[in-house]
């Protein structure tokens, strides 16, 4: 359980810390000229995926693992949740649990 734990706040913790990148990477870039006509969503997602890529890449040098396609499958499934937390995306996750979840009424 402890393990579950420890990669669990790892994997949180990877997911903010990439969000963050991803939020700061597309600032910069929808500064420049020819891509101020893109959608800064479809920006974000653009760097999302990149970014999640190479973080696989870097994190499987360092830590000499083999890549294989299920990890980079990962990596790009993985991208998502990053990218909706770059873009305000639990505001919108909030709203639906929000509107799924059990109220009780004032008696």
């Amino acid at each position: 359980m402890q393990a579950i734990m420890q990669y669990t706040t790892y994997g949180i913790a990877l997911i903010g810390g990439l969000a963050f990148l991803v939020a700061i990477i597309v600032q910069v870039l929808k500064e420049l000229p020819k891509l101020k006509k893109i959608p800064t969503s479809v920006v974000a997602l653009m760097v999302s995926l990149i970014l999640c890529l190479v973080t696989l890449i870097a994190l499987c040098t360092w830590y000499a693992v083999k890549i294989t396609w299920y990890y980079v499958i990962a990596a790009l499934l993985g991208a998502f949740p990053v990218y909706l937390v770059a873009t305000g995306g639990w505001k919108k996750i909030k709203g639906i649990w929000d509107r799924t979840q059990y109220k009780k009424k004032d008696q």
